[in-house]
């Protein structure tokens, strides 16, 4: 009973293929416009996550204030390089702690010039960023100490200044002096606030210090902790040790922050999820349009078949049979419409990704309830036509012309 109600389902829909088709092609967008839009959410998720953890690994991010932001550390004492060497001293389960100090300057080579980001750092930079160098090296020790004319570069710098030259060795010059390139870091790209991480100078502290800022001060903190399930303790554990080296008193509040990157991550992605679920309720009343629009022309094939109907009746079909060969005639324009919607949703998925520039990933989860979803809605939307065909009376139907 069933394959022969599936036949005569599928004789209909070939007998009236255009307006199957156009029936259908509201489920096809309903269901590719759902699928598109969780998939390239999900990928967006992603990427935010990966450009988070591309600016280091549990890493902690301590300034001054109690708040970020411009303005936030005005009439507060900034850190110091000593403050960075009893963190890490004096604190167990870390795996680098790196001061930092940010500057901004037009850097030159020959007739180029460019505006970057200068950074004071040590070595221990390099650690809690995640950098890798492309070639050259890291400052010595002695060069650190002594606040030698040295640099390692991004490569967005070396791509506006030296263009496809090696620029291991030669000299650049920095505001009012002349450094030496010695490193070259590999490319990270965008991070996630769209800023582009490879557009910066890093030269060593005590440099960066005494030739453009002349100050001893330090903008932030950077800790970089072993292990994830330990950087809660590290946190309470560095609120202690800058509470007392700043002599803050207990009923004083703390004139520094401690930010945990996987906060960051954790509210972006966040962010993107809620936009993905809007975006996907959305999608998703096109589906609701493509179910309204099989109830339609449903109704209208019971019409223009209530004669076929009666004589069925007549000859004996039973009522559930009737019901039977209309609904699957609905569930099957449904399900045609999932899997065009699904094939069509991966194509549009791969391209978009490529053009957003996030990574694209395969979801069966949702692939799968989408097609669930397109039959359903040909079950929902197809029976009221279907029963209404059932209950035709056969007397009725055979003088219906």
């Amino acid at each position: 009973m069933l394959g022969n109600s599936l036949l005569l389902a599928l004789r209909s829909i070939r007998r009236n293929l255009l307006r199957s088709f156009l029936t259908v092609l509201g489920v096809v967008i309903g269901v590719s416009a759902v699928v598109t839009m969780v998939t390239l959410g999900q990928g967006a998720t992603l990427a935010v996550r990966s450009q988070i953890a591309s600016l280091g690994s549990n890493l902690l991010q301590i300034r001054p204030g109690q708040r970020l932001g411009p303005g936030s550390d005005s009439g507060v004492p900034s850190f110091t390089e000593a403050d960075a060497q009893a963190i890490a001293s004096q604190l167990a389960g870390l795996r680098a702690v790196a001061p930092e100090l940010r500057s901004s300057a037009t850097v030159v080579v020959g007739a180029r010039n460019w505006s970057t980001s200068l950074i004071g750092t040590t070595n221990a930079h390099f650690e809690t960023s995640n950098w890798a160098l492309q070639a050259g090296r890291r400052f010595e020790d002695s060069e650190e100490r002594a606040g030698a004319a040295v640099c390692v570069i991004g490569a967005t710098v070396r791509r506006e200044l030296f263009g496809s030259a090696d620029p291991i060795g030669q000299p650049m010059r920095v505001k009012g002096f002349s450094c030496e390139v010695i490193g070259l870091l590999a490319s990270k790209g965008q991070a996630a606030m769209g800023l582009d991480q490879d557009d910066m100078v890093v030269l060593p502290l005590r440099t960066l210090q005494r030739r453009v800022t002349g100050t001893t001060r330090v903008n932030t903190l950077l800790v970089s902790v072993r292990d994830e399930a330990g950087i809660d303790r590290a946190k309470a554990a560095l609120t202690q040790l800058l509470r007392e080296r700043r002599k803050l008193g207990p009923a004083e509040d703390d004139n520094f922050n401690v930010l945990d990157t996987r906060q960051i991550a954790d509210t972006l992605s966040g962010t993107t999820r809620v936009l993905t679920l809007l975006l996907g309720a959305v999608a998703a009343v096109s589906l609701l349009v493509g179910g309204i629009g099989i109830m339609n022309i449903m109704l209208v094939s019971v019409t223009e078949r209530t004669r076929e109907i009666g004589v069925r009746l007549a000859i004996g079909a039973l009522e559930r049979e009737v019901l039977l060969q209309f609904l699957i005639e609905a569930v099957v324009l449904a399900a045609l419409g999932g899997v065009a919607g699904v094939l069509l949703a991966a194509v549009a998925s791969v391209g978009l990704a490529q053009l957003m520039d996030v990574p694209f990933q395969f979801n069966p989860g949702i692939n799968a309830l989408a097609l669930g979803f397109a039959a359903a809605i040909g079950v929902i939307f197809g029976y009221v036509p279907a029963r209404r065909a059932a209950r035709l009376d056969p007397i009725d139907a055979l003088r219906h012309e």
